[in-house]
């Protein structure tokens, strides 16, 4: 390879490219290693562009990239991957290179999630001071809107769609929190949010120096001339405040607030664009606007009119503000993953550990307060992260995932989510020799600031959860244990309490106007009294549920009170499924515990036909013992605690379970709800609950042709189709004779039906949601040679030529004593039972 001073930057690009498809990823590491240590920012700015989306793919998804979320800690590449992306590492040193040059990357428009997208193709300032002052159209054409990035900027961006980018990847299982992808989220987070410390400065400077922050954004986009309107300035969020401080001490924390910036953005800003409407409304901002002025207009502050100020100023925005006409044209399906989910889990732990590494004299202070003048931006940024960054759209990404999340065990790294952003006090540092209790933890001094400004949070994602649980199979310990997990946060010491002083705030009938003076505005000496610090904390305390509230729901919500009467109903009613649950796991866990007792050695090596019915429908491992004794013990501790919350005597508890009967004993009354249709039998509302709560089932059996029935574990693959060709060939040559012989009356004719009928049970398909039509379906008489295939019988044959060989006998005798001994038995069957039955 030439030198870097003689080689031209397409011809480098031109090398990698060609690298790409020959060499292996250790290799082209090595290789990128030396030349972003080798080579001038103006060369490496060339081959950026291509390096980045080579890496992370491209953000249609058609290129994989490295496959970061596929690359396990197994994998030989993986130790040099991540030494080549983590945050100190060649990829890192190759963007701060290029950041002190000031270049720019295009990133389309069009790959921004749905909400951003349609602010900037409005021309409205979008929420996130990230995107401002960023869109322009390229030279070529004036059809496509870019976004203007700086490197490090072009890099996260990137790398944070990686994770929601759809891929065409194999179907193979691999964990996500073992790939490469996932443990680099962990060392970004860890080193641009440090818990301990300060952000690490750049390890790498040029020429010029270290590497700065970027410019001071703008707050206006140009985009006049190119058929978009012309944003207004009154159209900008009324409570935005600039994204990076004037004080030059700020420009430490500008790749820190990017980087969360970013992930935020790109992770969790997906909502409905029916909610971003009403996010953006005027009514709602004004409703807000309108408390925080009546808030000052207390005695202590001057009157504000009411047509004056602010609020004038904001009533503007009323005509000017209508619907997107392109929001119709954006609309796109969101599906978060499993994996998606359990990375936002990672970056709200974190967060919770980077906001609570606090200094204790800035944790001493109230969040509403404005005594930080003297805190370092780190200790700022600390304090304001979760509220001002993730608080509202974590809410509304918790809300579509607990809207659309299918109802099955994978809804547990949801639940997961939700539970560690509620708990903040987990993830406190403080240093103490042992741990803290449950009750010191969920300390209110503490933390009631943090439930009020997230009630519903705590409220309306508690109930949405609870109609998910009312359509749960809770007799799955994998749903039991989610119930379980939820009533025991929401059971610990003193939250329940919180809920319940937030929600009173919230309900506060005009609050603050019960402390206006008549008389006008009177200093201490004058007569008059300032408000007292009690009375100030409480009314902010009412502003931050109140704000919290209207900026999510809107003036008008009808909020459902978490202790309110309608949910202690819904409360009551999944009690009681809890304890049909318990029954009915019980009672499955009793009658497995009863058919092992009474399964004894011989019972192995004698198949039936019931046990290829049971072989049909299949055994979870949720339906073992072991299993269900989890189910029993994850039940009563979730119904212990939902007690504890919503203060449930004994006899309350007692009331609501009289009314849950036991399952009865007879197979008919264990039938689901259902009535009798032109077709058969149709499940009702109840029924359906029923199944799905593993109250009722039907006794299902298979009414095919049992020599088509799906190989089973105990049968020898090649043997059943070996003998199911055999058996085909012997029915059509002698189906006709075999038909006639079961048909004759005599003792030749039972003889003939008891190896060539196929016996069926009436009663078992009145039981079974079919068509009544196939009732009278009858199959005509053959021969079965699929039981020899089972290992079953080939291990009792096996042992019969044994024990003939331990008494001298060849397997010639053998067999015909083998032959003999079934037609004796079948003799005696053929005699015995038909005499049986006419009794």
């Amino acid at each position: 390879m030439a030198s870097p001073g003689l080689q031209h930057p397409g011809f480098l690009l031109s090398n990698l490219k060609a690298d790409s498809s020959t060499k292996t990823l250790f290799h082209r590491c090595q290789d990128l290693v030396k030349i972003i240590e080798d080579y001038p920012a103006k060369e490496l700015h060339a081959i950026f562009s291509w390096l980045v989306e080579s890496v992370f793919g491209s953000l249609d998804g058609v290129l994989g990239g490295w496959n970061l979320r596929l690359l396990q800690s197994r994998c030989n590449d993986f130790p040099v991957v991540v030494e080549f992306l983590k945050p100190s590492g060649a990829m890192m040193k190759l963007v701060y290179k290029l950041q002190a040059e000031e270049y720019k990357y295009e990133v389309p428009v069009n790959y921004l999630p749905a909400p951003v997208k349609a602010s900037i193709q409005e021309g409205v300032l979008p929420d996130c001071p990230l995107f401002h002052n960023r869109p322009h159209f390229p030279i070529s054409g004036m059809l496509t809107l870019n976004m203007a990035l700086n490197p490090f900027e072009f890099f996260m961006f990137y790398f944070a769609s990686c994770l929601i980018t759809p891929k065409n990847f194999s179907s193979g299982q691999h964990s996500a929190t073992d790939s490469a992808y996932f443990v680099l989220v962990d060392m970004y987070l860890k080193y641009f949010l440090p818990t301990e410390g300060s952000v690490p400065p750049s390890p790498f400077s040029d020429n010029r120096g270290s590497v700065s922050a970027p410019p001071a954004r703008s707050s206006n986009i140009s985009l006049a001339g190119y058929g978009i309107h012309s944003p207004s300035l009154l159209k900008h969020h009324i409570f935005h405040q600039p994204s990076v401080n004037a004080d030059p001490a700020a420009q430490e924390i500008w790749r820190s607030e990017t980087l969360l910036q970013m992930f935020v953005e790109v992770w969790l800003h997906h909502y409905s664009l029916e909610m971003y409407q009403k996010l953006q409304s005027p009514q709602v901002k004004l409703a807000l606007l309108q408390y925080r002025l009546s808030m000052s207009s207390m005695p202590c502050q001057p009157h504000v009119p009411s047509g004056s100020g602010t609020l004038h100023t904001y009533q503007v925005l009323k005509p000017f503000h209508s619907p997107p006409p392109l929001w119709g044209l954006l609309e796109e399906p969101f599906s978060p993953t499993e994996e998606h989910v359990l990375v936002v889990r990672l970056l709200v732990k974190h967060l919770h550990a980077f906001n609570n590494s606090q200094k204790p004299e800035q944790l001493s202070s109230s969040p509403t307060t404005h005594s930080h003048a003297h805190a370092s931006p780190l200790e700022e940024f600390k304090r304001v992260v979760v509220q001002r960054f993730v608080q509202q759209k974590l809410f509304l990404f918790l809300q579509h995932c607990f809207g659309h999340w299918p109802l099955d065990a994978s809804f547990r790294a949801v639940l997961e989510t939700w539970l560690s952003f509620i708990q903040p006090w987990r993830y406190s540092e403080e240093k103490t020799t042992s741990p803290p209790a449950e009750g010191d933890r969920s300390d209110p001094d503490k933390w009631e600031s943090f439930v009020e400004e997230n009630l519903l949070v705590y409220t309306k994602l508690f109930q949405v959860f609870l109609n998910r649980a009312l359509r749960m199979d809770l007799v799955n310990a994998k749903n039991a244990l989610m119930v379980f997990r939820v009533a025991k946060v929401f059971a610990q010491p003193n939250l329940a309490e919180m809920i319940q002083k937030a929600e009173q705030l919230f309900l506060e009938p005009e609050l603050v106007h019960h402390h206006r003076q008549p008389r006008g505005f009177l200093t201490p000496s004058q007569g008059g009294s300032f408000l007292s610090s009690r009375q100030r904390m409480v009314t902010d305390a009412v502003f931050r549920v109140k704000s919290h509230v209207y900026s999510l729901e809107g003036q008008d919500c009808q909020y459902k009170q978490m202790f309110g009467s309608e949910l202690r109903a819904v409360v009551a009613k999944l009690i009681q499924i809890i304890a049909q649950a318990r029954q009915t796991a019980k009672r499955i866990s009793d009658q497995s515990t009863e058919a092992a007792a009474n399964k004894s050695f011989l019972s192995w090596f004698t198949p039936s036909f019931s046990d290829m019915n049971n072989g049909l429908c299949g055994a979870d491992l949720e339906d073992s013992n072991e299993f269900l004794k989890k189910t029993h013990e994850f039940l009563d501790r979730a119904l212990e605690n939902l007690c504890g919350i919503f203060k449930l005597s004994q006899s309350q508890l007692t009331q609501l379970l009289s009314s849950v009967t036991s399952s009865p004993a007879d197979g008919e009354s264990r039938l689901p709800d259902c009535i009798m249709g032109q077709y058969g039998l149709i499940l009702t509302d109840l029924g359906r609950t029923q199944i799905i709560n593993g109250l009722r089932r039907f006794d299902i059996q298979y009414q095919g042709d049992p020599e088509l029935q799906p190989i089973r574990s105990y049968e020898n693959a090649l043997l059943v189709r070996f003998l199911y060709r055999m058996s085909s060939l012997l029915n059509n040559k002698f189906g006709g004779h075999m038909s006639r012989l079961c048909s004759r009356p005599d003792f030749l004719g039972r003889l003939g039906r008891h190896y060539l009928a196929d016996s069926r049970v009436p009663c078992a398909l009145t039981r079974s949601p079919t068509s009544p039509r196939w009732l009278d379906r009858k199959r005509s008489a053959r021969v079965s040679l699929r039981p020899l295939a089972s290992y079953r019988t080939l291990l009792l044959l096996l042992l019969c030529y044994a024990l003939g060989a331990i008494f001298s006998y060849g397997p010639v005798s053998s067999t015909l004593f083998i032959l003999t001994a079934a037609f004796l038995y079948a003799v005696v069957m053929a005699v015995f039972v038909d005499k049986l039955k006419t009794q």
